[in-house]
């Protein structure tokens, strides 16, 4: 009988390769095909043993080297020939990652998937930051959301993320700042809410800004800011343990 196929929804963290799980970092350096994102970072890739069959399927703004039922359709075919494939994911599968809408292709085909949970890249910015994303006197909430919607639009909650004495941060929201901003404090946040940006967390490429709300995006800009980042909007932003923040982003004014 030909041998099973099987594909592990693999969380890659958010950069660090010291991040991975131990389970991750075995799969990893077990596999015999990878199919890898463009979050996946380079000394991670590292991991992957020569003899593995390497499928970049990264997907950048405007630029997607395979549209998602693609990639959806290539992990079921690898499955059905029987390989054992590793479908690497920057952060975690079920954050963010689309790796809900992989599981349930390859459940429809009836084919087995096994899922390993990552450092997601909230969890990793607010450790390399000493941003708390979660703090008794200043945030009892904590909210994650997309700033890129399946179809385009930035159309959120705006009500629900926009309540006092909580931490929000966006994931994918760089290039609508602007948009964020403007209707975080039309929903009620106060212009002065501390905001903070940061790119490549975790990673020798980490930089951000920290700013007020209104001020963040002209701040994001003058500081050069690129994708991928996260925005990090709440009290917590504004705390002096934020220590490892300040030292690479200027104070709120």
């Amino acid at each position: 009988m030909p041998r099973a196929g099987k594909v592990y929804l693999v969380g890659a963290g958010p950069g660090d390769p010291d991040l991975l799980t131990v389970k991750a970092a075995r799969l990893i350096s077990n596999a015999e095909t990878v199919v890898y994102d463009h979050l996946v970072g380079p000394a991670i890739l590292e991991l992957i043993p020569a003899r593995a069959r390497r499928i970049y399927v990264g997907k950048e703004a405007g630029n997607h080297a395979l549209p998602q039922d693609g990639i959806n359709a290539l992990l079921v075919e690898f499955a059905r020939e029987g390989l054992q494939v590793v479908r690497l994911k920057g952060g975690d599968p079920f954050i963010f990652g689309r790796g809900g809408e992989e599981m349930q292709s390859l459940q429809a085909a009836g084919l087995e998937c096994e899922i390993v949970p990552g450092i997601t890249a909230a969890a990793g910015a607010a450790a390399s930051t000493g941003i708390p994303l979660t703090h008794r006197e200043h945030a009892q909430t904590l909210v994650f959301a997309t700033g890129h919607l399946k179809d385009g639009t930035v159309n959120l909650d705006w009500n629900a993320l926009a309540r006092p004495q909580q931490t929000v941060v966006i994931y994918m929201g760089l290039g609508a700042l602007e948009i964020i901003s403007r209707e975080l404090i039309a929903h009620g946040l106060p212009a002065g809410t501390p905001a903070a940006v940061i790119h490549a967390a975790t990673t020798p490429a980490q930089r951000g800004v920290r700013s007020t709300l209104a001020q963040l995006p002209a701040a994001a800009r003058a500081a050069a800011i690129r994708a991928p980042a996260l925005i990090m909007v709440g009290e917590v932003v504004a705390l002096e343990s934020a220590s490892q923040l300040t030292a690479c982003c200027p104070p709120i004014a």
